[in-house]
């Protein structure tokens, strides 16, 4: 019997993933929101997971929570689009809804922020995410793990995009003593 032809397994891609939320029990919902990527994405591996970060919510009804925030950097064996149906397939699964009011409260926001170093500028994503290099609550947590990172389209590291930032730092709190990765992953 002939042996089974050898397929090569698909190019690792390295993504960034922004995770917020602001409904409930806040670090649960980013836990849970890993937890299903893990089991959705066949050979996902992550390879960082920066500090989490407490912001008050802008642009957003009088009275809603404040966000957990945090960045992660995986890698996976698929396309930017595919990890992007995932991300949207998670967020569903712990109950946000596809239609839903811009700025409204969420249990979880998971947010590709680049795939290596694809440009895309497809409405549904585009990459790099095109606010990232304004946000503190994502760069700062971005720059925990990668502040060297340089993306297409941006004239500076991430460290170098948080610093020239005009916003006040203190507007994103770091939660000391929440992690969200477990060892034994």
């Amino acid at each position: 019997m002939p042996a089974a032809p050898e397929f090569p397994s698909p190019a690792r891609r390295r993504f960034g993933i922004a995770l917020g939320s602001n409904l409930g029990d806040r670090a649960a919902n980013l836990r849970r929101g890993i937890a299903l990527l893990r089991d959705r994405v066949p050979g996902l591996g992550i390879t960082g997971c920066g500090g989490v970060y407490e912001t008050e919510p802008v642009a957003c009804a009088p009275g809603t929570q404040a966000f957990l925030n945090t960045v992660m950097e995986a890698t996976a064996p698929c396309t930017a689009e595919e990890l992007h149906a995932h991300l949207k397939a998670v967020e569903q699964a712990l109950g946000r809804p596809e239609q839903r009011e811009r700025n409204s409260p969420r249990t979880l926001d998971l947010d590709m922020l680049y795939a290596d170093d694809v440009v895309s500028d497809d409405p549904v994503l585009i990459l790099p995410h095109p606010r990232l290099h304004l946000r503190r609550f994502v760069l700062q947590p971005l720059a925990d793990i990668r502040p060297d990172l340089r993306l297409p389209g941006l004239d500076a590291d991430i460290a170098t995009l948080l610093q020239r930032l005009p916003d006040d730092p203190g507007d994103v709190r770091r939660v000391k003593g929440l992690y969200l990765l477990s060892t034994k992953h």
